[in-house]
């Protein structure tokens, strides 16, 4: 019962709520940390949890909007908008280092002495504490519910906590050696650092919007219930699969298939068999959208001897 009960709180729109509280309070406390040690490493820190707000609201806002049901004008639905939302926060990340590494510069030719450097590494240390176990949470639950916008969040405010440790460390070199010339070194190793997750997104979005094939845990998986189906009498299929096509939209996931019979079957018979095979597939992929055509054994589709001509001079 708890655990239902877990899994019915812990949605990616209420994720995504909390990660906008926890944003705002780690904004508090970095800029609170900046403010006391004049450090441009925690300001750097700061300034990508700023990136975490926009994203996180961002994130709130398309999650809300693939949960639409589909409608005349988009008869698939809205499932594909979490990829905007992966993609938006992939350029925010990016726009932050940019930001971090233009604020930071100065600071190789006009050094400052830091001060109260305790209280800004224990200002930084439990803001960090905070998204690392949001992040846990939240990459759990994107998992369960295969939402790219919930990952996307989740995985930025892993490399926000790396990033604070990287400045923590730099802060206590900093003091022990009194070289400042590392507190804005480790402000732009934070920027190079982020500008990969940034691109990471960007490329992961791009390929959900292209209609990229569904996981191959999930291939495997549709495979292996297909093969269960699939009878064979010496040397000739009785059914048949061919032209399995898979695809990821957001939290859903779609395969398309022909599934091919004796011409002597009835229409009754052959229809009960793709329930069935309809009910096995959704057995073990929750949510999966099947579009099985049947055709007699032998048989193919004009669409799809024109696709395979394309591809093949595409080739040649």
């Amino acid at each position: 019962m708890a655990t239902e009960r877990y899994g019915v709180w812990m949605t990616p729109r209420r994720l995504m709520a909390v990660s906008i509280a926890v944003a705002l309070l780690t904004i508090a406390l970095k800029t609170a940390a900046w403010w006391v040690t004049g450090s441009v490493g925690l300001l750097s820190d700061a300034m990508e949890s700023f990136v975490n707000l926009a994203a996180a609201t961002f994130g709130l806002l398309m999650v809300t909007v693939a949960t639409r049901p589909a409608d005349e004008d988009h008869p698939f639905g809205y499932h594909k908008a979490e990829y905007f939302s992966s993609g938006f926060e992939g350029v925010l990340i990016i726009g932050a280092a940019v930001a971090i590494v233009w604020a930071t510069l100065p600071r190789f030719w006009a050094p400052q002495p830091l001060v109260q450097v305790g209280w800004g590494l224990a200002l930084a240390v439990f803001s960090s504490a905070l998204n690392g176990v949001l992040a846990w949470v939240m990459l759990r639950v994107s998992r369960r519910h295969r939402s790219i916008a919930l990952e996307a969040d989740a995985r930025h405010l892993l490399t926000d906590v790396w990033t604070s440790v990287g400045v923590v460390v730099g802060l206590v070199l900093v003091d022990f050696t009194g070289w400042l010339w590392l507190d804005p070194l480790v402000a732009i190793g934070v920027a190079l650092n982020i500008v990969l997750e940034g691109v990471r997104l960007l490329r992961r979005s791009s390929q959900g919007l292209l209609d990229a094939a569904a996981e191959p845990e999930v291939q495997g998986q549709i495979e292996a219930v297909l093969a269960r189906f699939a009878v064979r009498r010496g040397e000739h299929h009785v059914v048949l699969f061919d032209h399995v096509r898979t695809r990821k939209a957001g939290q859903r996931r779609f395969v398309s298939l022909h599934m091919h019979l004796p011409p002597s079957w009835t229409l009754g018979r052959a229809d009960a068999l793709r329930e069935e095979v309809e009910q096995a597939l959704l057995a073990v992929v929750p949510g999966l959208r099947a579009s099985i055509q049947m055709l007699p054994d032998g048989v193919e589709p004009i669409s799809t001897e024109l696709d395979e001509a394309a591809a093949q001079d595409a080739v040649d």
